[in-house]
C-alpha cells in the first residue's frame, strides 16, 4: 500500500465536555494545484479503512486524496458516555461542523471536493445544499435520499427478495426488538454477502471498519439505531429531497445493481440535482469501491478531472 503524505489530528470543539479530536490521512500532495478530495465514510460508526481503495485516485491520477475518521469511530475520539444523548449531542449538525473545521485545518476550504459513501454521501449531499464556494465536485455513492425511502426500499423490495425464511426471521426480530439474537445475525449475514458486499472474500479493509463498530457502536445506536432495518435515532427524519436542488456544483450519483440502496431511493437525487450524472455498477451491491474496484476508481478520477 501506498504511504501516506501526512498523518495527524485536528482539535474539534464539539461541546462534549471533553478534549475532542478528529484523525485524518493524507495521501498526494495538497501544495500539487490538483483539486483533492475528501472522503466521507458510512455507517454512521463505520471508519474509512473500506475506503482505502480510493488511494488509487493519488497514486494512478495525482489526485490528493483525504480520509478521515467521523467523530465517535475509529482513530478519532470516541464518547461512549454520550450513547444516551441521541437528539441532544448526535446530529448532523455536530458531523457538518466537524468537516468544516477539518476542511479549515488542512487550508483547502476554498478548493475542494468530497465524495461521500452511504452515510457520508447523505452528509456530503447536505454540506453541497448549503453552497460552500470551495466545493468544486460531488459524488454521492450509494446514499438515499431519505431514510423514508431507504427503509421501503429495504421491506418491499430487498428482504421481499430474500429467501421467504430469512425475511421472516430480519422481520421478526426487528419487530420484537432481539436483533442480539444469533438468528438475526445469520440472517443479517445472508442480507450483506446479497446488498452490501458480494465478495466471495470480504476485503481485510471491509473487515476492519466492521470490526471497529462492532468495538464501540455508540454513534451507530444513537445516530441511527439498534439494527439495519430500525431507524429510532435521529436519522429516521432524515432527508434531502426539499434541498437537492441547491445543491449547484457538477454531482456524480454511484450504486450498484444489488445494492441496498435502490435505484428508487437515489432517485430523487437525480431528478433534482441540477448537473448530475449517474451510474449503477452491474456487478457490485454497496460497495462498488471494493467489488469493481477498478473501474470505480477509473469513473470517479475521470468525473472529478472533467
Amino acid at each position: 500500500m501506498a504511504t501516506p503524505t501526512a498523518t495527524g489530528t485536528v482539535d474539534f470543539d464539539a461541546k462534549a465536555g471533553q478534549p475532542v479530536q478528529t484523525w485524518y490521512q493524507v495521501y498526494g500532495d495538497l501544495k500539487s494545484g490538483v483539486t483533492p478530495v475528501v472522503a466521507l465514510h458510512g455507517g454512521p460508526g463505520s471508519t474509512h479503512h473500506y475506503l482505502l481503495p480510493l488511494i488509487d485516485l493519488a497514486t494512478l491520477h495525482s489526485i490528493p486524496v483525504i480520509f478521515y475518521d467521523q467523530i465517535g469511530n475509529g482513530n478519532s475520539t470516541h464518547l461512549p458516555e454520550k450513547s444516551g444523548d441521541a437528539a441532544g449531542f448526535w446530529t448532523e449538525q455536530l458531523f457538518l461542523d466537524e468537516l468544516d473545521n477539518l476542511l479549515r485545518h488542512l487550508g483547502i476550504q476554498d478548493n475542494y471536493a468530497l465524495l461521500g459513501q452511504s452515510w457520508g454521501g447523505m452528509l456530503a449531499a447536505r454540506h453541497a445544499s448549503k453552497q460552500p464556494k470551495g466545493l468544486k465536485r460531488l459524488v454521492i455513492s450509494e446514499s438515499p435520499a431519505s431514510i423514508a425511502l431507504f427503509e421501503k426500499a429495504a421491506k418491499e423490495e430487498l428482504i421481499a427478495g430474500l429467501p421467504a425464511d430469512v425475511g421472516d426471521v430480519l422481520l421478526k426480530h426487528t419487530q420484537a426488538g432481539t436483533t442480539d439474537s444469533t438468528e438475526y445475525k445469520t440472517a443479517s449475514a445472508v442480507f450483506y454477502k446479497k446488498h452490501v458486499c458480494r465478495l466471495e472474500t470480504w476485503p481485510s479493509e471491509l473487515l476492519q471498519s466492521f470490526v471497529w463498530m462492532q468495538k464501540d457502536p455508540t454513534v451507530y445506536i444513537a445516530f441511527y439505531g439498534p439494527s439495519e432495518f430500525n431507524v429510532t435515532g435521529p436519522l429516521k427524519d432524515w432527508s434531502i429531497v426539499e434541498d437537492a436542488h441547491k445543491i449547484n456544483v457538477p454531482t456524480l450519483l454511484l450504486n450498484g445493481k444489488y445494492d441496498r440502496v435502490t435505484d428508487n431511493t437515489m432517485l430523487p437525487l437525480f431528478k433534482a440535482i441540477p448537473k448530475v450524472k449517474w451510474y449503477t455498477f452491474a456487478e457490485s451491491s454497496h460497495t462498488p469501491v471494493l467489488e469493481e474496484r477498478e473501474k470505480y476508481i477509473k469513473l470517479v478520477a475521470a468525473f472529478l478531472k472533467d
